[in-house]
């Protein structure tokens, strides 16, 4: 499946249960000599919430969350009959998330989620400096950047781009995401902002390298947008392949919502694990 690009292996428990899934990830991952993928998902049942979710990155990291996983595996979830509701409760390592199915002439067009609220505290992301995470300043490869830092779920670095800066995020996004200042290494956005409502994002993920969408980047990007004045509360964030809707709520809470596609369903030859 993929959320704007964003591609993942979705699966269930029952469907992985004796392998290690870090090393099933790495390889199933694999693009040309595998399936290939951003990620490999996997339903498991949950006792706090309707359905948990585990997501594994292609160098097999467990990450907390990602915002376009998790519409491509509520929608799985749903299609699959394991969770019958069009609104549900999903258990990830950044806690219980809460998506819901969006549908148009009893048609699923995507899905929209409730993606918790930012933490901005250098010691919660985590960001080692004496400044803000949310205006701070570092030196990557001689460079200097002001990069802002917030946990969206899992650690996001906002970098704003003006109009005439040449900045190559696959050179600069793997230098700042292992910076010092980021002990547990940080997701990478590269933001231009096009309009009062509007940004356009090409992200560096953790674990993942540069990806055509990024849901929790989306997030974190309007987020500190917002806060710094560029943009509006609600604002449409452009990716390479389409745009998610974010919206920052007064009460702190983000709500995304975009796309989730199935690209094919299949089954893997033993010898392919």
């Amino acid at each position: 499946m993929h959320g704007l690009g964003n591609d993942f292996i979705v699966t269930t428990q029952n469907e992985t249960e004796g392998y290690d899934l870090p090393g099933l990830a790495k390889r199933l991952c694999a693009r040309r000599i595998n399936i290939g993928a951003d990620g490999l998902i996997v339903a498991l049942p949950c006792g706090e919430a309707d359905i948990r979710m585990r997501i594994f990155n292609p160098d097999g990291s467990e990450a907390e969350m990602c915002g376009n996983g998790i519409r491509c595996f509520t929608r799985f979830v749903y299609d699959e009959k394991i969770v019958p509701k069009k609104d549900m409760s999903v258990s990830t390592l950044a806690g219980i998330m809460r998506p819901e199915l969006v549908f148009e002439d009893n048609r699923v067009t995507g899905v929209r989620v409730d993606m918790g609220s930012p933490v901005f505290e250098n010691d919660r992301i985590p960001v080692i400096s004496e400044n803000p995470a949310l205006s701070n300043n570092i030196i990557v490869l001689g460079q200097p950047f002001s990069v802002s830092t917030v946990l969206m779920g899992v650690p996001h670095t906002v970098v704003f781009l003006k109009e005439g800066d040449s900045v190559d995020p696959s050179v600069f996004g793997p230098a700042i995401e292992t910076h010092a200042a980021f002990p547990k290494k940080t997701n990478v956005n590269f933001v231009r902002v096009l309009g009062p409502d509007s940004l356009r994002i090409t992200t560096w993920e953790r674990g993942a390298g540069l990806t055509l969408a990024c849901g929790t980047g989306a997030c974190a990007a309007a987020v500190v947008s917002s806060l710094k004045g560029f943009t509006q509360k609600k604002a449409n964030v452009f990716t390479q392949t389409g745009k998610l809707v974010i919206e920052y709520k007064d009460t702190g809470a983000v709500y995304m919502t975009g796309p989730a596609e199935y690209v094919f369903s299949g089954t893997v030859m033993q010898d392919g694990f």
